[in-house]
């Protein structure tokens, strides 16, 4: 009981302690001023060397032959042919 009375009392303390602060003063700062002129663009620095170019890879493989189109009708024969000559007009 006199452990607890007295860890109550230096518990109080310093939390009494802890909200007495001193007020701090903050500084406000005035309005900004114009800005200044921009200063000259410094030199523009040399091109670096080119790598160099590598080597061409090598050829891939040759694709598969593709499919055989279909095959047409077979045509007639000579022997169904019928052959039209026209007449010679007559002399005049």
């Amino acid at each position: 009981m006199k452990y607890s009375m007295l860890f109550s009392a230096v518990l109080v303390a310093l939390a009494v302690s802890a909200c007495e602060r001193p007020a701090a003063v903050v500084a406000v700062p005035g309005p900004a001023g114009a800005t200044g002129a921009t200063g000259a663009t410094g030199t523009t620095g040399n091109t670096g060397s080119t790598g160099n170019t590598g080597s061409t890879g090598t050829t891939g493989a040759t694709g598969s032959t593709g499919d055989t189109g279909a095959t047409g009708d077979r045509g007639k024969t000579g022997r169904e042919t019928v052959v039209v000559v026209p007449v010679p007009a007559p002399a005049r």
